[in-house]
């Protein structure tokens, strides 16, 4: 099979054929990250650009180490030390890097939409690495592929993510891709956190972290994305931490080989304690790891 479309711009509009295609194929991948030399000529003479208008850490260097172990040339595009500054715009920018010929851009931006638009406009492959709150499709994808490494399956299994759902693109993301995956997904944090109508989407609305996590066979915790939101919305730090961190209490109210998933960056002591994030729950780092792995599929696919 084939991924017979030109850009990844969200999960929502992905086939579960098409999933797993890219699961399979990111899975044919992790060998090439063991080796002494993780290298590969298969997409020599291609041009990979990462355009961030956002700060990124794992999503930038995984795509950045992606493109190189598959010998394609990368370039990375920070809009505080581009022509952003002087005031181009966002389109401008997009059809200046047309001009240079590269084969694909991936882009992170702060508006939703941003990247469906640049897809419209410019022949290259786009790749969407987080739209404002609206979708972040290869945290979802990687994120599925680490729970059917360590559990065989997605079908069936009962999945909490729990947090600022209404800020979230990477809860968005796994929603649409978990439940086409046949999983039963419950979503659970503070009212004024969580989306109106978000049931619509097939999930179950929790308002209670226990309540949420009870028997579950995965947990996904998310930070609260303060630079999404205009007014407190909830008290104080502590007083979150003290209804909504996963901690060893807390856990216990879950199945006896739950795993615990964070997408990152971590607020260690707010949504999940220290000892949790870095215990046998936890699956973390293989989470990063996956990461590379569903990048390189990625990159391989687009360009045929």
């Amino acid at each position: 099979m084939k991924l017979a479309r030109k850009d990844i711009l969200g999960i929502k509009e992905l086939s579960v054929d098409e999933i797993n295609l890219i699961l399979d194929t990111a899975e044919s991948f992790i060998e090439i990250s063991t080796r002494d030399i993780k290298k590969v000529p298969t997409l020599r003479g291609k041009t990979v650009i990462n355009l961030f208008y956002e700060p990124s850490t794992r999503t930038r260097t995984s795509f950045e180490i992606a493109a190189k172990r598959l010998s394609a040339d990368a370039v990375n595009i920070s809009a505080s030390t581009s022509s952003v500054v002087k005031g181009e715009t966002l389109i401008d920018t997009a059809m200046n890097l047309e001009a240079m010929n590269p084969d694909i851009i991936i882009m992170r931006h702060s508006a939703a939409g941003a990247p469906h638009i640049l897809s419209g406009l410019i022949k290259q492959s786009i790749i969407n690495a987080g739209d404002g709150a609206h979708e972040h499709p290869t945290q979802a994808l990687l994120d599925m592929m680490t729970i059917r490494e360590k559990k065989g399956k997605i079908e069936g299994l009962k999945v909490a993510i729990v947090g600022d759902i209404a800020h979230s693109r990477v809860a968005r993301s796994n929603i649409y891709g978990l439940t086409k995956m046949g999983a039963n997904v419950t979503v659970a944090g503070p009212a004024t956190m969580m989306p109106r109508d978000i049931d619509k989407l097939g999930v179950r609305v929790c308002y209670h972290l226990e309540e949420a996590i009870k028997d579950v066979d995965i947990i996904m915790v998310l930070r609260i994305q303060l630079e999404r939101q205009e007014n407190n919305i909830f008290p104080s730090l502590r007083e979150y931490s003290n209804y909504y961190c996963l901690n060893a209490r807390n856990i216990t109210l879950a199945k006896d080989d739950v795993l615990v998933m964070h997408p990152g960056p971590i607020n260690r002591g707010v949504e999940i304690a220290p000892d949790i994030a870095d215990g046998s729950h936890s699956i973390i780092l293989d989470q990063v790891t996956n990461g590379v792995a569903i990048r390189m599929a990625l990159l391989y696919l687009l360009t045929g």
